[in-house]
This record gives structure tokens, sequence and C-alpha cells, in this order.
């Protein structure tokens, strides 16, 4: 048997160390992982070509074995990640598979001007991954004002929830992006073509794992010796508890943490970087703040799948809580742009959404007709596709503010 590579190259099959210790279940020594039929056969059932919509569990005695960390590797990745896990069949039922190295230590606060600094760690206490379990207790509770800080995060698990004081349905939370600091690695893969994930699974039925060094003095990483492309962090997941009936719940009160949708979630939306702010619907008491999903850099469209993945050394956000503007589904801001969001499994539906809702955000906001603002979102307004791997897919419309004059600019407030 043999297997082959991303340059072409095939070789015996045989057990060997890999460079990657068969975390993601790859099998080359040279940092470009190819993702094993064998492990992916043994750890899913016979339903796990749809795992994404179903969420089937995995095969946990089995996977723990193959996902075992042996042989030379990359030892940065190893010191830098709080965990064994793997991302190789993305955000289904992985739970169990955290080795937390640090303790299980509770939520510390510290005090900070114009509100405190909660500090939450990941542990296996207080990640999850795959699943918004409104069952559970908030791990936290904070005041409007308030900052979170999430040290050490950990890739795709997500940090559990975090509930606002006195924020009800039909109020906004405005989470501004205060730092967002990477690790020196990230990963970049696809599934074998079997699992049916990504753009492409019919083009490349051999799953690959790219692994990349990130420089962040330059915030370049070295995809290949003559290739790097510029880094970008941001979380690809921030949410709230989703409405009820918005997508079906695996069991009462779990609902998949796959699909972004109006609670915001994986938005996977590269244009939330350091300094940006996410507006986000209530729709449950308490708000019930999650995150996760943590990237160096991703392209719009996301088409393998992943962006390139990695762990933040601290992510800090600042909550402020803005009481019954009724907004229907989460935007967003940077110092150039209000960004417009519309999601939908069917791609056109998206983009028919986020046109929309754009024109109706213009006209309301710069006092002019649905007309102008039509017009004016065809001539002036960017539509890109934010993503198509997350079941729900998205587009996000670009609105820039340099074209406003700078009295209506300041008037043109999100909420």
């Amino acid at each position: 048997m043999s297997e082959t590579h991303g340059d072409g190259n095939e070789h015996a099959h045989h057990p060997h160390h890999h460079a990657c210790a068969n975390l993601f279940g790859c099998g080359d020594e040279k940092g470009t992982g190819i993702i094993r039929e064998d492990i992916k056969d043994a750890a899913f059932d016979n339903r796990a070509s749809d795992t994404l919509l179903h969420m089937d569990r995995v095969d946990q005695e089995t996977l723990d074995g193959y996902l075992s960390a042996r042989g030379h590797w990359r030892r940065k990745f190893l010191q830098a990640s709080s965990f064994m896990g793997a991302l190789a069949a993305v955000e289904p039922w992985f739970a169990s598979l955290a080795r937390a190295q640090e303790s299980g230590a509770a939520p510390k606060r510290q005090s900070h001007r114009g509100g405190r600094v909660h500090v939450v760690p990941s542990t296996k206490e207080t990640v999850q991954l795959g699943v918004f379990d409104t069952n559970l207790a908030p791990i936290l509770t904070i005041d409007s004002g308030d900052a979170i800080s999430f040290p050490d995060t950990w890739s795709h698990f997500l940090n559990e929830m975090q509930a606002v004081n006195k924020a009800e349905p039909g109020d906004v939370l405005e989470i501004r992006y205060q730092r967002i600091r990477p690790y020196e690695w990230g990963a970049v893969f696809n599934n074998p073509g079997s699992l049916e994930t990504g753009l492409l699974p019919q083009d490349y039925a051999q799953g690959q794992i790219k692994y990349v060094d990130l420089d962040l003095r330059t915030m370049k990483g070295k995809f290949m010796p003559n290739i790097t492309i510029p880094l970008k962090p941001f979380q690809g997941t921030l949410g709230v508890a989703p409405p009820d009936g918005y997508f079906p719940p695996l069991s009462p009160g779990v609902t998949s943490s796959v699909p972004p949708g109006p609670h915001a979630g994986n938005l996977d939306l590269s244009e939330l970087s350091e300094g940006s702010t996410l507006y986000i619907p209530v729709w449950k008491p308490g708000a019930l703040i999650y995150t996760g999903d943590s990237h160096a850099v991703q392209g719009d469209g996301e088409i393998s799948l992943t962006a390139l993945e990695t762990r933040m050394k601290e992510l800090r956000i600042q909550v402020i809580l803005h009481k019954q503007k009724n907004l229907a589904w989460p935007v967003a801001e940077t110092d150039s742009h209000w960004i417009i969001i519309g999601l939908d499994k069917d791609l056109n539906a998206a983009m028919t959404l986020a046109a929309r809702n754009a024109i109706k955000f213009v006209a309301t906001r710069a006092k002019i007709s649905e007309l102008d603002a039509y017009a004016l979102c065809s001539v002036a307004v960017s539509f890109r596709v934010t993503q198509v791997v997350d079941i729900v897919r998205g587009v996000h419309a670009l609105i820039p503010k340099s074209i406003f004059a700078p009295q209506l600019r300041r008037e043109m407030t999100m909420v």
C-alpha cells in the first residue's frame, strides 16, 4: 500500500514516528501531515461521512490510542499546547481528548480602570469542544464595562459560558476585541474526502495537515521557504446562547457550535481582529458568552475547512451591555468599515440577506431612501464570502466609512 503526499511523491506505507507525533492523525515526517485512513476508519462509526451534520460520537478509546504523542516532532508545538487533542474531524465530540497541563484554577479577578478584568484560564474544567451547553452553570458573571482575559486558549475548544448581569432578550452585547496575541505556530488542514467536509472533498480524497511557523515580530507565517503569509489573528468563534429553534438541538439545551447564526458564534469573520467590535443580539437571560477557535489568519471562504488554527497567548475582550436595541443579526465594526452579515445554508440566500441588511443599515443610518441605499451598496459596498464550510454559510458586506461626510459618519452608530 502507498500514500501520496502533497508534492506527488509516493512511498511505501510503514509504521514510523511522524513530525506531528500523530496529533491530527498525520503521517509525514516533514511537517505536512497526511490524515491516515486507518485512523479515520477506526475512530468514526459508519455515519462519520456526515459528521458535521449529525455530530456522531467518536470511538474514544481507539482514537486515544492513535493520538498518543511519541517519537520526535515539533517540540514547540507540544510545549505551546495544553492539550493532546486533534482537530482531525473538526468540532465533533472530542471533549474527553483534553489532557490539561495547567491546574484547574477558578476564574480570577483583578481591578481595572473602567471596569474589572476577569481572568478565565483554559483548563479541563472550563472548556469543551463542539457544543454549546446551556445546562451548565456560568463559570463567571460580569458587569457591563468589564473585560475578560482568556490566557492560553485551546484552539477549537470553547471556553464555557460567562453571564452578563442584567442582560435580557432584546438587549445587545458590544464586544470590543482589546488584545489578540497568538502563539508562534499554526496548522491548516483538510479532512479526508470521505468525511465530506470543506468545499472540495470530491476533489481531494487524501487529507493533509500543514504546519506553519509564525514570526510574531514581523507578523508573518512561513508557509513554504519561498511563500510567506501576513498574519491577522482573530477568534473564529464568539457568541451567546442561541435562540430556541434556530438550529436543531443535539439534546435539550445542547446545540452544535459549528453553525453560526443570530447569536454570532462560529462566524469565522476575519475582520474581527484586534481593535474591532462585534455587536451580538441577546437571546437568553444573562446572554451567556462563549469563545474559541483561535486563528492566526484566514482567507475569506475558508475553503479547506480551517483557517491557520492556533492558540492565543491572550484574548481580551471588553463587554458593554446596550438595553433593548432589538438587533436581529450580529453586526461588526472596524476603524474603516461597518460590517453587515448574512447567514444561511444557501449561499445565495446568505448573499440576499446580507444585501437587504446592508441596504436597511445605510438607509436608516444615513437617512436616505432604500432605493438610494440599494444604488450606493451596488457602487461602494463590497460583499465577500465569509466562509462556506460551517453548514450555515456566510456573506459579509463591507461598508466604507470614508464615503460619508465626517458629521454624518459620527451619527451613523451601530446601536
